[in-house]
């Protein structure tokens, strides 16, 4: 095969046609790019370049299906499914790859979704619909609960697919009561979205936070309702947004509103005003009307039964969360920072979460510090006062936050037993920015569990192929990310460490990143120091390497409030703000008090209290119960990809997406495949496809299966190359594509003879043609040239003399025949006439 694949600096891979023969040794490949340049190509004789795929395989709908697999055969095949085809969805065997095309497709509506309710999964082209049919199906079949894993970068599409497969179960399984239980179901999603979703630099619609929602089905399958888990919230948004970034949905859309009646006593006015929501200097999105989605998330409000009540309670806290903001701290000194009593935003936010405002002054500019002798009030300075009231800020929003999911599950709570459930996991992707910090950690934490669950899955699947198919069992290598994760979770691991280092009074980020330093530095091969940084640490994911700044971490995983302050929210008047702040909160997931969460690795216990209640082991916690969730279903995988940065609809930056494949897995798995038998054909398929390469004796054979063994065996001589299953035949990489250069080879022969006989026939009836035009062309020449030849005097003589003769001869007959039809006319009227005149005489 003479085309190839060499690595590009823009388009990542591009393609080559050998123009030469390649020897063994050689230390150049001569090849001609598609441009037409002329190219000596530096190889190495170990690593030769990947081979392309023949044109027939272009184009698969599945990517295992390609005979060479391998990073440059996917990208070019999602590229030509995506740029030329208009094709966004593609498989990648268990996976759907869904890549985003910034365009609204008429591929959603009941029609489509009726068309893919009940098919199976390889009968119709990809689709998200597809991947929810097959999941509900198996459910179904097997009774057993699944769950539908999508993951991807900000942008990439995750929150539309979960949505998707949201609406998929709710047409196909809507129940027959009268409780709209399906309508409920999609209603949780505009208020998650409302108050979870905020506009960044990538999206104008990101998650903020990791959502699972379990759909909970009956025994005859109809939706009878739902539960909600999430993780990680992004606190931080809510008191601090980039340059063009916003704020959660809600505050938007609460200040668009301030203008409407109900929201008077509420005293806000635009955005503009508030430095929590004007921070990103940019707060409005075009194309997006807050004040109609505030109607919009109001209905969806009331459709789950939260009613007007409830309603204002909620956006009493937002509002009070805004007027926060705006308080205004006056530095005196520098070792002091006050804030006044006639401060109008103090005022309203402790008016509207009705606590004491003299003592919120106070507080916010103080701290009591408890020793075992005595109890010191420190006034703060000004930047430690403007951290405590955005601490406080965060801590109501996240509360509210766990509050509002916690009434949506009471909502969609269902009398009945549930039966079975399917999970729709919507969870950030892989992340690496240029500043990395405490929430990039967390997520990729989060992404290396869910690799590796994904890794074992795969892996669990290849070998229940085998055996189903009685294939011998090779074990396959692959990558195991095991050594990473007990790095940040096992005992002595980063977040322990992180835990150990906020206990300490004087705890620091330096002092934690030290301790890193001295335990992983030189001692575990995943763990570096930077070279040119004492303040930052790499780890090495499955991914990519990722550089994390140790700034910030101890005060994100301590997420803590002055115990004063929360005293204070306690003592309000106002039921819900002091429900928040009581020492025993109702759990938010009705299953953790049911399931033991057990870590990788023994993990240190303590029995202080705040260890266990950082933001690091409550996520720790929360991802183990995920783990143990998904492990207990049969995953279904969507991984989102987006196609560029710009927002540009099928445009397909090669270098983005190839850096999103390498983080999400897809190539993983296609390496796994590609390590044993990657392309697998039923002998009908094989049959039907290769029936041009077998013999008339090999065809005569009735059993079809023994055809195709004794073919193959004849084509392959090297019986490694492939397996016979019991219903498909197993193939290594490239014997696809050698059966391929076969088949066309017989092609071409066979269009040779085709061709040779068809232009010989009609050569042959051209010049049958020509001859008898020739022939008939001869005979008339001949013909003139003997008459010329025959024509003389005396002949011209005897024939004019012959033609007088007959001149005459013509006209003495012809007044012979007259003269005797003269005299019959004559006689005929002379006995006539004499007839008549006797009549007349007669009668006389």
């Amino acid at each position: 095969y003479n085309r190839v694949w060499i690595p590009d600096n823009e388009e990542v891979w591009q393609s080559a046609e050998i123009t030469k023969n390649y020897k063994a040794g050689d230390c150049f490949l001569h090849v001609q790019l598609e441009d037409g340049t002329e190219l000596n190509y530096p190889v190495d004789p170990a690593a030769l370049p990947p081979l392309r795929n023949p044109d027939i395989l272009v184009g698969e709908n599945d990517l295992t299906a390609l005979s060479y697999l391998h990073e440059p055969a996917v990208l070019h095949n999602l590229k030509v499914r995506f740029v030329e085809s208009k094709l966004i969805y593609t498989y990648s065997g268990i996976i759907l790859v869904a890549i985003n095309p910034y365009k609204q497709l008429p591929i959603y509506g009941d029609a489509i979704i009726h068309a893919y309710s009940g098919q199976n999964m390889g009968d119709m082209d990809p689709h998200i619909f597809a991947v929810a049919e097959e999941a509900y199906k198996q459910m179904a079949r097997n009774n057993k609960n699944q769950s539908i894993i999508v993951s991807g970068e900000s942008g990439a599409g995750k929150t539309v697919s979960a949505r998707y497969t949201m609406r998929y179960f709710a047409t196909v399984s809507k129940s027959s009561s009268n409780a709209h239980v399906e309508d409920k179901v999609l209603a949780s999603n505009p208020i998650t979205e409302a108050v979870g979703n905020a506009k960044t630099t990538r999206n104008d619609n990101s998650s903020r936070f990791g959502k699972y929602t379990e759909i909970s089905f009956d025994q005859s399958y109809q939706i009878i309702g739902a539960n909600m888990r999430t993780y990680l919230l992004e606190k931080s948004r809510v008191v601090f947004q980039s340059e063009n970034e916003r704020n959660y949905h809600i505050f938007y859309q609460l200040c668009a509103s301030a203008v409407q009646p109900e929201f008077k006593h509420l005293k806000l006015g635009s955005a503009e005003e508030f430095n929590y929501t004007r921070m990103g200097g940019s707060t409005v999105i075009e194309g997006v009307d807050d004040r109609a989605n505030m109607v919009e998330t109001q209905k969806t409000f009331a459709l789950l039964g939260l009613k007007g009540d409830f309603q204002m309670d909620v956006f009493k806290m937002l509002a009070a969360i805004l007027h926060l903001g705006n308080v205004e701290i006056t530095a005196v000194g520098d070792e002091r920072s006050s804030i006044s009593l006639e401060d109008k935003h103090l005022n309203i936010f402790c008016e509207l979460l009705d606590l004491n405002c003299d003592k919120m002054a106070q507080w916010l500019c103080h701290r009591k510090i408890i020793t075992t002798s005595e109890t010191v009030i420190k006034p703060m300075t000004k930047a430690q006062t403007v951290n405590a009231r955005d601490a406080l800020a965060k801590k109501i929003y996240s509360h509210l936050f766990d509050f509002i999911v916690e009434r949506i599950n009471q909502a969609l709570q269902f009398p009945g037993k549930q039966h079975t459930f399917i999970g729709v996991l919507d969870i950030y992707g892989f992340e690496t920015f240029d500043v990395n910090s405490f929430e990039q950690f967390c997520i990729n934490y989060a992404n290396e569990k869910l690799q590796q669950q994904f890794n074992l899955h795969v892996f669990k699947l290849e070998q229940e192929e085998y055996m189903k198919e009685d294939i011998p069992w090779a074990l396959i290598d692959f990558y195991d990310n095991q050594p990473v994760i007990d790095l940040i979770e096992a005992k002595m691991g980063i977040l322990e460490l992180l835990d150990e280092e906020c206990l300490l009074p004087h705890g620091t980020d330096d002092n934690w990143l030290q301790k890193l330093y001295n335990n992983f530095v030189n001692k575990n091969a995943l763990f570096e120091k930077p070279r040119m940084s004492n303040t930052s640490f790499i780890i090495q994911h499955f991914a990519d390497k990722v550089e994390y700044k140790c700034e910030g971490f101890l005060e994100k995983n301590r997420d803590t409030v002055h115990e004063v302050l929360i005293e204070i929210l306690k003592e309000s008047k106002f039921h819900l703000c002091a429900n928040f702040f009581q020492d025993n909160p109702v759990s938010v997931s009705p299953f953790s008090s049911t399931i033991n969460i057990k870590s990788a690795r023994p993990v240190l216990k303590s029995p202080n209290k705040q260890l266990r209640m950082t933001v690091g082991s409550k996520f720790r916690s929360s991802l183990s119960l995920l783990m143990v969730t998904l492990n207990a279903t049969t995953p279904h995988y969507v991984r989102c990809i987006k196609p560029n940065d710009e927002k540009l609809p099928f445009e397909f930056d090669s270098k983005r997406v190839a850096q999103q494949l390498r983080a999400c897995g897809v190539l993983e798995t296609i390496r796994i495949s590609a390590q044993s038998y990657p392309s697998r054909w039923t002998y009908i398929e094989f049959f039907s496809r290769y029936s041009i390469l077998m013999t008339q004796q090999e065809l005569s054979i009735n059993d079809k299966k023994q055809i195709c063994k004794i073919v193959l065996q004849r084509l392959i001589q090297d019986c490694n190359q492939y397996q016979f299953g019991r219903t498909k035949i197993f193939f290594r990489a490239g014997q696809v594509a050698y059966l391929e250069k076969l088949r066309s080879d017989k092609l071409r022969h066979a269009c040779i003879m085709i061709q040779k006989s068809v232009r010989g026939w009609l050569q042959r009836k051209k010049f049958l043609c020509i001859k008898q035009a020739a022939i008939t062309i001869q005979q008339y020449f001949r013909g003139q040239r003997t008459v010329r030849q025959a024509i003389t005097a005396r002949t011209l003589k005897q024939t004019w003399a012959a033609i007088i003769i007959q001149k005459y001869c013509r006209g003495y007959l012809v007044r012979r025949l007259c003269q005797l039809i003269h005299v019959a006319a004559v006689t005929i009227q002379a006995y006539t006439r004499g007839f008549l005149a006797r009549k007349k005489y007669r009668k006389v």
